[in-house]
């Protein structure tokens, strides 16, 4: 069976989520760079955070892509700092990162909604279906594992974990 990589046939693409609730799903294209970044923030993330947390007591967690430490986008987190807290994320940690949990759903689903890639006529229908369909018990055990996958790395002395 055919592997694949929805980065090949779509470009990259963003996505966000909270216990709550899975974000949009936002293609990115060519590539992620500060200036896309910060339009993807200050546009998509903030009003989301701000009404999932009207009290300014959400967490935001990015993986320290080069564009995530841009002087530009660090300057738009501090204008708005009182409206979450962005959280310092330990370089090379995807253990720690769970939206790459996510994306191994996204993955699964597309193979099984298009088993040859070839047949693939329209990806962006086929990678939305398959973001919109992930259930929300599971991006929900993925926030409630957080303690533990901290915990885990911090026991390993950041080396490796089931994670």
């Amino acid at each position: 069976m055919h592997q694949y990589n929805p980065s090949s046939w779509w470009g990259q693409c963003y996505g966000m989520f909270s216990w709550h609730d899975l974000g949009p799903l936002i293609r990115v294209e060519p590539s992620l760079n500060s200036t896309t970044y910060l339009s993807i923030i200050a546009d998509q993330l903030h009003p989301i955070m701000l009404m999932a947390y009207p009290n300014g007591d959400g967490f935001f967690q990015q993986d320290n892509m080069p564009c995530h430490g841009a002087c530009l986008v660090q300057e738009w987190f501090q204008e708005h700092e009182g409206d979450f807290t962005l959280l310092k994320w330990p370089p090379q940690s995807p253990d720690l990162n769970p939206i790459e949990h996510l994306w191994d759903e996204v993955k699964r689903a597309i193979r099984q909604l298009v088993p040859q890639a070839s047949n693939l006529t329209e990806p962006d229908s086929v990678i939305h279906q398959a973001w919109c369909q992930i259930p929300h018990i599971t991006f929900q055990h993925l926030m409630e594992s957080m303690p533990r996958r901290i915990a885990a790395v911090l026991k390993a002395k950041g080396g490796l974990t089931k994670y």
